[in-house]
């Protein structure tokens, strides 16, 4: 039965009409998973020796001391990522499949998923590097499998949590303030769950529970799902409260303040945006990489400028990217009325112009690392609203995603938004500044670099009518095919 299954989807996959660029994302794709396989494959070998060179303990009572961060990453990762086991029931109802089979088969694509066996590359090579180096075979090949069984259980639980965000955000929070206090030596977390990975160890067995623990899951994970396998579950309207809000104040803008208001109640009321919210308060902590050297490769000036791009425009890149996709759903409607793309398009940079205002506010404690660090903030912030906000919006004319937006799931790689225009797009995001920076901070001084990146930002906001009447163009030009993209379903 599974046989038949994978060749109704290999049909799909193969009947699609988007063929050419579903094979473009996989090879992508493909590229990204041998890219991640070496990374694995290299700290499985060398984490050991790593550990032992810098003299901070026996390296495997380091390892399993940090062990439970790198358990909680992965299920973090895999909740935002992870695909779920998805299976078109439709075309299914009124042949003889039974529910347990359906089923099993969307049970059993997460368990060959990538999330799953990437692991045994990190595991595997670490495993035999443990037994070159003397420690008991029964004991590592225990301790191996019972970390495998931890990462399905990751697996079945994050298949469980899938969309409730009440449960998943509370835990992660949890764990971020574990880890903070642990750095800040407040709470040392690990002097807890230490004690157990280093069990798996001296206590073989323990495997044993902790594989029965994840094929109860596995169980636990079949019955939910089996529970909901009619078409109707998925069309049941839920009740929820009506709130109202009032946002008259920004009825004095006119038409600007209609979009606004629009696009605070998105934000508020669907998941994706507030994801995308999320993910950019996330960006603002992303200078720490390069603000306290704890990577050496992120030491070169070079790379203060990107890290104050990144952190000011966390809000521009995880939302403003997917302008006009944020309003695919009623997009169409949009487009019959009499609105002008530019008080449409205008209101979005206000509002990516606002987020990054607030962000570089928030990010003022980097002055604790130096002026120096906050300056690079403060000179990303403005090229991201001279140059990077016209970059995204330039690039929404061609990325063309329908948003589902009450999923927080598939925030990138959707086949629509892959293309060349979109890639080529991300150089002057990205490559431009560090170039210009480079050349004032080599050829004069520092204070050039920081100069020439923010005139490039000044110059940009000059020209701020220019630059739109040249975007508004495009996406009149691409108006029909984004509206046919957001008829089409995947």
């Amino acid at each position: 039965m599974f046989k038949h299954f994978i060749t109704l989807q290999w049909k799909s996959f193969f009947r699609a009409a988007s063929l050419k660029s579903s094979i473009a994302i996989k090879i992508l794709m493909g590229f990204a998973a041998v890219y991640m396989t070496a990374i694995f494959i290299g700290m499985g070998i060398g984490a050991y020796f790593v550990i032992e060179d810098m003299n901070i303990g026996d390296p495997f009572d380091v390892i399993n001391k940090f062990i439970i961060y790198y358990l909680i990453v992965d299920l973090v990762f895999r909740y935002m990522l992870q695909k779920m086991p998805v299976t078109n029931i439709k075309p299914l109802l009124y042949l003889p499949f039974k529910k347990s089979q359906v089923v099993n088969f969307s049970l059993a694509k997460t368990i060959v998923s990538y999330f799953n066996w990437s692991h045994a590359f990190f595991f595997i090579p670490l495993s035999i590097v443990l037994l070159t180096k003397g420690y008991s075979a029964t004991g590592i090949i225990g301790w191996h499998l019972a970390l495998i069984a931890i990462i399905y259980c990751n697996n079945f639980i994050n298949v469980l949590v899938n969309n409730k965000d009440s449960i998943f955000y509370p835990l992660v929070g949890l764990m971020a303030i574990l880890g903070l206090f642990q750095y800040l030596q407040w709470f040392d977390i690990t002097t807890y769950t230490a004690p157990f990975f280093n069990a798996l160890y001296t206590l073989p067995w323990i495997s044993i529970i902790l594989w029965l623990l994840a094929f109860g899951l596995y169980y636990a994970a079949f019955n939910y799902f089996k529970k909901n396998l009619y078409l109707d579950a998925g069309l049941q309207t839920k009740q929820t409260i009506a709130k109202t809000e009032d946002l008259s104040w920004l009825n004095r803008f006119g038409n600007l303040g209609t979009f606004l208001k629009n696009d605070i109640k998105l934000i508020k009321r669907n998941k994706r945006s507030k994801m995308a919210v999320i993910t950019s308060f996330f960006f603002i902590f992303y200078g720490f990489l390069f603000f306290t050297g704890t990577i050496e490769a992120y030491d070169g000036p070079i790379w203060r400028i990107f890290a104050g791009i990144f952190i000011s425009g966390g809000f521009l890149f995880s939302f403003g990217q997917f302008v006009p996709s944020w309003d695919s759903s009623y997009y169409p409607l949009m487009m019959s009325q009499n609105i002008k793309y530019k008080e449409y398009l205008n209101s979005k940079w206000y509002l990516m112009v606002i987020a990054t205002i607030i962000s570089t506010i928030i990010a003022s404690f980097y002055l604790y690392f130096g002026l120096d660090a906050y300056l690079a903030v403060l000179v990303g912030a403005i090229y991201n609203i001279g140059v990077n906000s016209y970059v995204v919006l330039l690039g929404g004319a061609y990325t063309r995603t329908p948003i589902d937006l009450t999923s927080a799931k598939k925030a990138f790689g959707d086949k629509q938004s892959f293309n060349l225009k979109t890639v080529m797009l991300t150089m002057p995001k990205l490559l431009l500044p560090l170039l210009i920076y480079g050349i004032g901070h080599y050829l004069i001084s520092p204070t050039a670099g920081y100069i020439f990146v923010a005139m490039a930002g000044v110059l940009g906001f000059a020209f701020k009518g220019f630059v739109f009447k040249k975007i508004e163009k495009i996406y009149k030009k691409e108006k029909y095919k984004t509206l046919l993209a957001y008829k089409q379903v995947s």
